[in-house]
């Protein structure tokens, strides 16, 4: 399979086979998310990887029970403690504890972690990314023993599948690409965009079960209510200035 059928191909697998991850095939997969590109090859980042059954059970719990039954946790962090370590070994300022570099290595952490994904898919693994990294960051930080200036912002459970779900929908190209400037949307684009989402049948069923009038109150009432969004941001960003990254 080429890279983009593999790309095209990838789904979010949440049930996994008990079989351990082989040790040789974990680490091709974390030598290519090194590989990935990053700011000023400084790598300023940090792959934790959690497979010892206790604690793949204690950080599920920490995930809402999500990953239970994966053979690996994978959680990338910014770091820059390791680049300050050295910084202080050879004379230097330790210049990096701020928001410009908690940017930097958030972003270098997601693209070694997507390497990660691909990689891991090529190799016959399933994975599943899980954004309830941010939700409980101080009690992940605790289990992992994350000293000061490591910040977790991606995670992911992996293992051998033991599920084939369907694909999940997509916006169309046109709902995220934009010639040349920023093309503001109008309500027939918008219409026509999220036609797809909205049509989904997965979709039209989370609506109905959940008695709501359509799929964005699905998202803004249920999922991923603001109450729910300012007091998750503001435990992050009291973790964060404690993390020394503000």
């Amino acid at each position: 399979m080429n890279t983009i059928d593999l790309i095209n191909r990838h789904r979010s697998i949440r049930k996994f086979k008990d079989l351990p991850i082989e040790k040789e095939k974990m680490d091709r997969i974390l030598e290519c998310g090194m590989r990935a590109p990053n700011t000023g090859n400084m790598q300023i980042y940090s792959i934790i990887v959690t497979e010892q059954r206790d604690n793949i059970e204690a950080l599920s719990k920490l995930h809402f029970g999500q990953g239970a039954t994966a053979a690996a946790f994978l959680t990338i962090c910014v770091d820059v403690n390791r680049y300050h370590h050295w910084c202080r070994l050879r004379g230097c300022d330790e210049p990096y504890d701020n928001f410009l570099w908690l940017m930097s290595g958030t972003v270098d952490a997601t693209l070694a972690a997507q390497n990660i994904c691909i990689a891991a898919e090529s190799e016959g693994l399933g994975l599943c990314y899980l954004g309830t990294v941010m939700y409980n960051t101080q009690a992940i930080a605790e289990l992992l023993e994350l000293p000061k200036g490591v910040v977790p912002v991606v995670t992911l459970c992996m293992g051998y599948p033991a599920e084939e779900p369907a694909l999940s929908e997509r916006l169309p190209l046109e709902g995220v690409v934009h010639q040349e400037k920023y093309h503001n949307y109008s309500d027939d684009d918008i219409e026509r965009i999220h036609r797809i989402r909205e049509e989904f049948p997965f979709n039209q069923e989370m609506v109905r079960q959940n008695g709501t009038r359509n799929l964005a109150e699905i998202f803004t009432k249920i999922r991923y209510p603001k109450k729910d969004n300012v007091a998750i941001s503001k435990a992050l960003l009291e973790f964060v200035e404690q993390a020394g990254m503000m």
